[in-house]
């Protein structure tokens, strides 16, 4: 299953006997294990135990699987962790074999990977007994339904579009949509509304630089010149200088060229230009509506724009003004 319905899962199916929390995303994991153990121990220091699988190989299992079997003292499970655990097939035939097939009810063997596939190592996720839960990567729907979950759990709605909203800004940085949906519900509580809206998003959450650059080169797009100057003098007063701010634009340029001249899926762009799928997407559609030429132009600009303020031969806010006019009005 998806992280986004394990809560759901435990509440009408009680605790696993073994629970596997397996993918890429940290925030899905740390969630997953802090959940479970919150929800079952009651006495961490009796009844949690935690080992790092690197170090256990061979006989060393057994230790692991002792500390499975062990009955919890004051909780209601022994929780016992295993981080970065991937037993071969001679592990798993000569150690764990028998706690897979029959896991003991008073405890949870938690097992938190961050590779699903490991050479020479099992598929853990095909034993018996155990549940495992997706913490890959989330897409942009995946993250959309956990918002809205998380906000439907605190009694209030945020329809689909804010939700979209919310992941833009945070660019699908899952850490920092966790960390911003945790204020737009503090803070509609504290207004005594009941629901999320767009205007409570633009108020309470700012948007990350990757996305405010990204709306930057949108208004360039469309030779919005309003949209453009308050992006930039945002954009200005929030850190950025104009070499920085070029700087970024340059490579945002680069980025679509990139995508418009590759093959292939977005994922499998993704994986080859060391970007998120999601990035690949958005940049994408704007390298759509630019066109490969524009895109190209834009690059060069402001590449030559950066290399005139190295060679002295503009100031950065010279250097900038003139990307504006020739972007924006081809001067």
């Amino acid at each position: 299953m998806k992280y986004v319905d394990f809560r759901k899962y435990i509440e009408e199916n009680g605790a696993p006997r073994i629970c596997l929390l397996e993918g890429e995303e940290e925030y899905f994991r740390t969630k997953g294990s802090e959940m479970l153990v919150g929800k079952y121990v009651m006495e961490p220091t009796l009844d949690y135990a935690s080992f790092d699988g690197a170090a256990l190989k061979g006989e060393k299992i057994k230790t692991l699987v002792a500390a499975v079997e062990s009955y919890p003292f004051l909780s209601e499970r022994r929780v016992v962790r295993v981080t970065e655990f991937y037993p071969t097939e001679k592990d798993y035939e000569g150690y764990l074999k028998p706690l897979f097939e029959n896991p003991p009810e008073f405890s949870l063997f938690l097992i938190v990977n961050t590779n699903k596939s490991v050479k020479g190592a099992i598929k853990l996720s095909d034993k018996p007994n155990v549940t495992h839960v997706d913490c890959g990567r989330a897409d942009e729907e995946t993250i959309k339904k956990w918002i809205y979950v998380t906000a439907k759990r605190a009694g209030l709605y945020i329809d689909g579009v804010t939700c979209g909203k919310l992941v833009a800004y945070c660019t699908l940085d899952m850490a920092r949509v966790a960390k911003e949906t945790e204020k737009l519900i503090t803070y509609a509580r504290a207004t005594g509304s009941d629901r999320i809206t767009d205007e409570t998003v633009d108020e309470v959450v700012y948007p990350d630089s990757e996305y405010k650059i990204y709306e930057l080169a949108t208004a360039l797009s469309r030779k919005n010149y309003s949209a453009y100057m308050r992006i930039l003098k945002e954009l200005l007063t929030k850190g950025f200088d104009e070499l920085s701010l070029l700087s970024s634009l340059v490579y945002h340029f680069k980025g679509l060229y990139e995508v418009v001249v590759s093959r292939g899926t977005d994922r499998e762009i993704a994986t080859a230009l060391g970007m998120k799928e999601y990035a690949v997407r958005k940049s994408r559609e704007q390298a759509q509506k630019l066109g490969k030429a524009e895109v190209l132009r834009c690059y060069r600009l402001v590449n030559g724009a950066i290399g005139a303020v190295k060679s002295g031969e503009l100031t950065p806010p010279s250097a900038l003004d003139k990307v504006t006019a020739s972007l924006l009005f081809g001067g």
